[in-house]
């Protein structure tokens, strides 16, 4: 089974340090967030001045990788579509769409989001729960629109900490939005509160980009790498052959140091579930 690792894993190392890497300890996928040294534009849940990511940037930066034989499977924006100033919401529009120009210029097939969130008010909240999500689908629906004509795919990711916390309520906004160029970017950690391994799959594989590979303890907020949480990992690969072979797996809570050790968890795990019944 071949793995991934996102590029926001290596901040310390510039673009060529990265894919060099990647390319010598045998990793097939990166999710590219420009967080190298040398293209330093990553803002979780915000966004960044990118006047000096040009396409001729951008094009130089992911040459670099696909020299090395990495793929980039996406883009990785993460900005907030949860924006109540509407002044930063357009702006925080416009910073993803200049991402998805990028990645339509590169032949990247993804951009990749979650919803996006009001720092302090993160997550589902009774007096907002029907408002947010109209004005969330809303502001999506405007950016896959966008991607149709850009001619790739929003790569979604939802979490159970966010408006869209489960598969079910997952597929029912790409139903609603009503385009193939909305996927879903499933990272199993984000969701195992929620769903058993099985529904992952059951409701999601249709719709499927490619995968984040991290794990959590059901009752934590945050994550961690692969083996250190609760997700059934044989469970998880035996269905990931069954119903989505060959989508990239990309692994994140991983480091320069820990990257290929948990790569090797991945492979364990891998190799065992194909001893299940």
């Amino acid at each position: 089974m071949d793995v991934g690792v996102v590029s926001r894993s290596f901040p310390e190392m510039s673009n060529k340090e990265t894919a060099e890497f990647l390319a010598k300890e045998g990793f097939k996928w990166t999710e590219l967030c420009f967080s190298q040294t040398d293209s330093n534009y990553w803002v979780y849940n915000g966004r960044s001045d990118l006047t000096t990511l040009t396409n001729k940037k951008s094009k130089e930066i992911i040459d670099v990788y696909q020299a090395y034989g990495i793929e980039v499977t996406a883009i990785g924006v993460f900005t907030n579509l949860l924006e109540l100033d509407e002044g930063e919401a357009q702006q925080n529009l416009a910073y993803f769409e200049r991402l998805m120009e990028i990645a339509a210029i590169n032949n990247i097939p993804y951009v990749a989001t979650e919803c996006g969130f009001i720092p302090g008010k993160r997550g589902i909240n009774a007096d907002t729960y029907e408002s947010a999500f109209e004005l969330f689908k809303d502001r999506l629906g405007q950016l896959v629109q966008k991607a149709q004509s850009y001619n790739i795919s929003i790569a979604l990711e939802p979490c159970v900490l966010d408006i869209i916390p489960s598969a079910k309520r997952t597929v029912d906004l790409i139903k609603q939005i009503g385009s193939n160029h909305l996927k879903v970017l499933l990272d199993p950690a984000n969701l195992i509160a929620n769903q058993s391994e099985e529904d992952m799959f059951r409701y999601l594989a249709p719709y499927i980009a490619y995968f984040h590979g991290k794990d959590r303890k059901v009752n934590d907020a945050y994550g961690r790498a692969i083996g250190d949480g609760d997700i059934n990992w044989p469970l998880f690969f035996q269905l990931y052959h069954q119903y989505t072979e060959g989508i990239p797996f990309i692994m994140e809570y991983v480091n320069l140091n820990n990257c290929c050790d948990i790569r090797d968890r991945v492979l364990r795990f891998e190799k065992q579930s194909l001893t299940l019944k």
